[in-house]
């Protein structure tokens, strides 16, 4: 039997027991971000960012607002009465939409934004590890996007760079 190719370690988190609030800096050519705690590191983690067309704002931010269970306004799917997906990578305002269907947004679990134009972090599919995926906002694997949450309070500064 063949053996079963390893998946690659997706994050590192070393942080649950440091004081002091978190910070975050996302490395975009590496396709990564460094989580800081009191200036110390305390892990890393895969992300995903904007693919072309898509470029994620580079720069200091800090998170303006956090919803654990929230769904994209923009970027979605267009589903029928019966819940189908008819439309599985649909715009608002772009795609039409065929009678009978509406509108359902993109999950974005644990959502932080970070710019008062609809970019923030949240959790989200990486499909290739270190390369960019997203329509701009940063996408974290699913427990890591639940530890950033948890450990970082509003105003928590997010360093973006190329």
């Amino acid at each position: 039997m063949p053996a079963l190719a390893s998946q690659p370690v997706m994050y590192v988190w070393n942080g649950s027991s440091k004081p002091g609030p978190l910070s975050v800096n996302i490395d975009l050519s590496e396709q990564k971000a460094y989580l800081f705690k009191g200036g110390e590191n305390v892990g890393w983690t895969y992300v995903a960012t904007g693919r072309s067309g898509f470029a994620s704002p580079t720069g200091t931010f800090h998170i303006m607002e956090k919803i654990v269970n929230k769904r994209s306004n923009r970027y979605g799917m267009i589903v029928d009465s019966n819940g189908d997906v008819v439309n599985s990578n649909a715009t608002a305002g772009v795609s039409s939409i065929p009678p009978g269907c509406h509108f359902v947004g993109a999950k974005m679990p644990y959502w932080m934004r970070i710019t008062g134009y609809g970019v923030g972090l949240h959790a989200g599919a990486i499909p290739h590890p270190g390369s960019p995926a997203s329509h701009g906002c940063i996408r974290l694997p699913m427990n890591m996007a639940e530890t950033i949450f948890q450990h970082a309070p509003m105003g928590a500064r997010v360093t973006i760079m190329q």
